[in-house]
């Protein structure tokens, strides 16, 4: 197995990994501007981009995914509940789907609060075991920090969406698992987040501070510190709908 983290604008960070056996890739959270990268990299490693993920429909950045699926001739996916709500095809993700990409197997886990359609990426590498290796949280999980649940309206009810997402999903998942989130330090997405780029679900549960309030406390605390809107959120987001040419 491959992996790469491209650390791109607006904080955010994307992911190309894959199986170099079987010349099979996955482009997540790809930022406009950045397709170039992507098949550079795949050009590099030999393999064929089969899947192109974002892992909701993005707020603070105009999203590369359909760009860069349209050019390498890969489906481009979404959470299943954007159907109706985005103004163009995809391929829907359903919760618990697995997409096998080579020797390498995706669980999609429907991770709601950030956003409506928030998933995350359970990933196994399976020549290097049948256990899972590590998780993409997209805008769920930050290093330090949770994913902000205002961005749709109705903050204190995603809030506590956002927690039973965490609870249900992501906590009770080995604390080996490594966490590869959607956005590091200096975004919008979240508050508190931490300049490192990756952490375990181990380190996490001991020094977010967050995954150690209740329910009650976990909604406070959330809605309490919500930072500033992005930047012409607005457009990206109707650009990110297909709403906009």
């Amino acid at each position: 197995m491959f992996f790469k983290q491209l650390a791109t604008k607006e904080a955010s960070l994307s992911y190309f990994f894959g199986c170099a056996g079987q010349g099979k890739a996955v482009a997540v959270d790809v930022v406009a501007g950045d397709e170039d990268w992507f098949i550079a990299e795949a050009e590099r490693a030999q393999v064929r981009i089969t899947q192109v993920i974002d892992t909701h429909v993005h707020a603070d950045h105009f999203s590369g995914g359909r760009e860069l699926a349209r050019r390498v001739g890969a489906p481009y996916c979404l959470h299943e509940s954007d159907r109706g709500r985005v103004q163009f095809d995809f391929t829907p993700l359903a919760d618990d789907q697995l997409i096998e990409v080579g020797n390498v197997q995706i669980r999609v886990l429907h991770t709601p609060g950030h956003t409506p359609d928030s998933v995350c990426l359970l990933v196994t590498d399976l020549r290097r075991g049948e256990a899972p290796w590590f998780v993409l949280t997209g805008d769920t999980l930050f290093v330090g920090a949770i994913g902000r649940p205002d961005l749709t309206g109705r903050e204190r009810e995603m809030a506590g969406v956002l927690y039973d997402s965490l609870h249900a999903r992501i906590l009770n998942l080995p604390d080996e698992i490594e966490i590869y989130p959607g956005h590091q330090a200096g975004s919008v997405c979240g508050a508190g987040l931490s300049g490192k780029p990756s952490s375990t679900l181990g380190f996490e549960k001991r020094w977010n501070p967050a995954l150690a309030l209740d329910r009650a406390a976990f909604v406070d605390a959330l809605t309490r510190d919500i930072p500033p809107r992005p930047t012409d959120m607005d457009a990206m987001v109707h650009a990110n709908l297909g709403l906009v040419a």
